[in-house]
This record gives C-alpha cells, sequence and structure tokens, in this order.
C-alpha cells in the first residue's frame, strides 16, 4: 500500500472517530429530537458540535468512498474499526463517559481480528467473467437474473 492509501485509511479512522464524538457532543446539549417535531431537528442542527461533526462525517464518507474505489469492501470496513478504539477513548476522556472492562474487550477484539485481516491483501483479483446468475438479455443487452436450478449458458433447468 502506498502513503496515500496509508493516509486516506487514516482519515477514514480519525473522521469516522471525530465525526461521531461531536455529533454525541452536540445531541447531547440540544436534547431530544422528534420527527414529530422538526423544529427540534433544526435547532439541533445549528448547534455548532453537531454542524462539526456532521462535517467530519461528511469527510468520512468521502474518505471511505475513495477507500472502497481502490480496495474491497472486506478489507476496508474491518480496518476502519481501528476507529473504534479511538472513539472509546475520545468517549473516556473527552466525553467523560464510563467505558465498562467488557467493552473495552470487545474492542480488543475487534483490534486483533483487524490484524488478520491487514495481513491480506486490499483488493481480491477478479477474472473477467460473469455472475453466475446473471444473464445478459438478448433484445436489450441488460441483466436478467436466471432462476436457481437453470443454466446460465443454455437457459435450461437442469
Amino acid at each position: 500500500m502506498t502513503f496515500r492509501k496509508y493516509l486516506v485509511m487514516a482519515g477514514v479512522t480519525v473522521f469516522g472517530a471525530a465525526g461521531d464524538s461531536m455529533l454525541s457532543h452536540g445531541m447531547k446539549q440540544a436534547g431530544n429530537v422528534s420527527l414529530h417535531h422538526l423544529s427540534t431537528l433544526f435547532v439541533a442542527l445549528l448547534n455548532p458540535w453537531v454542524a462539526v461533526g456532521i462535517l467530519l462525517l461528511l469527510a468520512f464518507f468521502a474518505s471511505y468512498m475513495n477507500a472502497l474505489s481502490w480496495a474491497d469492501l472486506t478489507y476496508v470496513l474491518p480496518a476502519t474499526s481501528l476507529g473504534y478504539v479511538l472513539l472509546a477513548l475520545v468517549a473516556k476522556f473527552a466525553l467523560h463517559e464510563q467505558v465498562s472492562p467488557l467493552r473495552w474487550l470487545g474492542i480488543a477484539l475487534i483490534s486483533g481480528g483487524v490484524g488478520f485481516v491487514a495481513g491480506g491483501e486490499a483488493l481480491t483479483s477478479h477474472g473477467h467473467h460473469e455472475s453466475p446468475l446473471l444473464t445478459k438479455d438478448a433484445r436489450n443487452g441488460a441483466p436478467t437474473s436466471v432462476p436457481a436450478g437453470t443454466s446460465v449458458a443454455t437457459g435450461v433447468e437442469r
């Protein structure tokens, strides 16, 4: 992986954890939000912590999309779980939330699992073949699904 790709993955982790933390802090200040009273939603959006949290989560989403453009979901999603460690630390020390030993254990298990994923390839090599459950419609070239038990090549039930 290149330095740029490490930077993108770090962005996914940091932006996600920071955005969630800011949003949590802002929503605790804003109070309850209800879809029955949309004015409460708009008041919450005006809270600076909520607004910054949303911007950081947009940066997370942009980084996440970038990562998915060059790596498999099965690589990117577990790698972003390192954000759980960062999020727990921020929750404990900045937001002064209680993080139980059981939650710390869960976070440690998740982080250990990330080690297994990180050892693999970021992108699975794919051959250029069609999905066995899709075939092209002869009239317009659009994909159509084939019922289970039907040969894709002939369209005849096996």
